[in-house]
């Protein structure tokens, strides 16, 4: 097997990991596939995708991610959401973990972190897996290949799921460990297959990196009008919003579906693939998406499959609910050559309320914007957790607390300025329940939240009346032409009014609970914007 193309100034032995058995560099799709099944790592599926499962770890683990704790970053690190590890335990992780290496085969993988060249991250990739090497190929963005001869890491990412940690010895909860050094500009990641790991610590350290040059690091996806880059829409969400169903709309250009950056040049990918859940997947409702899982190299994580056939069954979770696909952009016939776009011209907030009482739709403030950006609002339903027996609510800061290096302040006030600056309109869509909560109301129609959001895209929707809710105090259209009017009034949707008032006054004072978090960190308009 060829060992690959790599900036002969720039090996890993150049960098001290000397000692490796075989290394490969920047293998291309092809090569990879073979590796991997040729190691064992998992089975070719039909049309070449590659199955495989992750074994133990089928997610990620937030508990296990720790950043070194050194003056350059002490001061700036939201260390309450990022446990601290000391420099000498990341040294002897580090010491420990080349030791491990020594004599085994490695892939690398030279990426792009980022669509604009102004503001990307070149990051190296070492990875025990080659399927692993396949995901991030797919995940971030490739350099020409005449560009490998020069390039050079500013970041380096070291995964070696054989390698386990040794709590005491290295400062960290658990034999598994994604750890951070800034000083470093290394990563560490040890005894997880999961590949998302990969992926969220590049995002992690550009939530870190970005802001101080002005840049808002966004965890949502994107996409603009057809012809019009500058018709750009951005959709924050939780898992379980529809933030890739909604925004992959086929009357639109697709720019991603995760992480996405908004400078003062507009708005950018980092990333150069989509990695989507598989759960559920239907030919029907997601016809580009389901189409990519027989595709040559796409990489099917965690999906049971017959033997004999190899047929996929999207429905079984036995494995886990989180079963995905990796696969670069350019599968999905509307997504974009450039992962570039203008300033957003709509912000929408995704939130799956099951208490029943947010509207479908409402326009937001720039204030309302960052109280709702830094809540990061939805809620879990009965039986999708063990002892979850009613609605429960979920607050996920700036949606994307795991991946939060700094405090939510920052992104929020970040968020708040850009939108003034450049005149975005923010919403707010409710994907979840109306006409009461999970168990007695019903889903939001689908079909009318298509035409909400078409009509706030379109403009359409900024020229109808609109109405102030009275627990929220953000701005509700009263009637929406193509939309049952009733659906815009959630108290009018259950059958006893009083009991809506009874479950929106619960649901505001969870919001306020949590809110008070950040009270202290943020101005007076925001304060104002507040309920509670």
């Amino acid at each position: 097997m060829d060992h690959g193309r790599v900036n002969p100034a720039c090996t890993l032995d150049s960098q001290g990991l000397s000692g490796l058995g075989t290394v490969y560099y920047n293998l291309v799709e092809p090569a990879l596939v073979q590796a991997a099944v040729s190691r064992g790592e998992g089975r070719l599926g039909i049309g070449g995708a590659f199955l495989v499962s992750t074994g133990q770890f089928t997610g990620r683990s937030p508990k296990d991610k720790f950043v070194v704790r050194t003056p350059l970053v002490e001061k700036t690190i939201w260390w309450e959401n990022n446990p601290p590890m000391t420099p000498d335990a990341f040294d002897r992780l580090h010491a420990d973990m080349l030791a491990h290496m020594k004599g085994r085969d490695y892939f690398v993988q030279d990426l792009y972190a980022g669509a604009d060249p102004a503001n990307r991250l070149d990051v190296r990739m070492v990875t025990e897996l080659a399927w692993h090497n396949l995901f991030i190929r797919h995940v971030l963005r490739r350099p020409a290949r005449a560009d490998l001869d020069s390039f050079v890491p500013q970041w380096t990412v070291i995964n070696c799921p054989s390698f386990k940690a040794d709590p005491a010895r290295h400062g960290c909860r658990t034999e598994t460990v994604i750890a951070m050094n800034f000083d470093r500009k290394l990563i560490l990641i040890g005894n997880t297959a999961y590949a998302g790991e990969n992926k969220k610590s590049v995002f992690t350290l550009l939530n870190y990196l970005l802001p101080e040059k002005g840049i808002m690091p966004m965890h949502c996806s994107a996409n603009h009008a057809p012809g019009d880059p500058n018709d750009v829409a951005v959709f924050f969400g939780l898992s379980g919003t529809g933030k890739t169903t909604l925004s992959a709309d086929p009357g639109r250009i697709l720019i991603g579906d995760d992480e996405h950056g908004w400078s003062d040049n507009g708005t950018f990918n980092f990333e150069g693939g989509c990695y989507a859940k598989t759960i559920n997947l239907s030919p029907e409702a997601e016809p580009e998406i389901y189409a990519t899982t027989h595709r040559f190299a796409t990489v099917v994580e965690n999906m049971v499959y017959d033997p004999d056939t190899l047929a996929l069954d999207y429905t079984d979770s036995s494995l886990t609910e989180n079963t995905r696909c990796a696969y670069p952009l350019d599968y999905i016939s509307n997504a974009s050559a450039t992962g570039l776009g203008g300033h957003p011209k709509n912000i929408i907030m995704l939130t799956c309320d099951a208490f029943g009482v947010l509207p479908p739709i409402a326009r937001l403030t720039p204030a309302q914007a960052m109280y709702h950006f830094l809540s990061g609002f939805t809620a879990k339903t009965a039986g999708t957790e063990r002892g979850v027996t009613e609605p429960t609510p979920t607050f996920s800061t700036c949606f994307g607390a795991p991946f939060m290096p700094r405090r939510p302040e920052i992104y929020g006030q970040l968020l708040q300025e850009k939108i003034r600056e450049f005149g975005a309109t923010c919403w707010l869509v409710n994907t979840g329940w109306t006409g009461g909560a999970y168990g007695t109301g019903r889903r939001m129609p689908i079909k009318a939240t298509r035409a909400l959001l078409t009509a706030a895209l379109d403009g359409s929707l900024n020229g109808v009346a609109f109405r102030k809710d009275p627990n929220f105090g953000f701005e509700v259209p009263v009637a929406v032409p193509g939309v049952d009017t009733d659906l815009l009034d959630p108290r009018g949707t259950w059958a006893d009014a009083s009991a809506y008032d009874a479950q929106a006054a619960k649901l505001v004072g969870m919001f306020s609970k949590n809110f008070a978090q950040y009270v202290a960190h943020i101005d007076d308009e925001v304060k104002a914007a507040a309920i509670g």
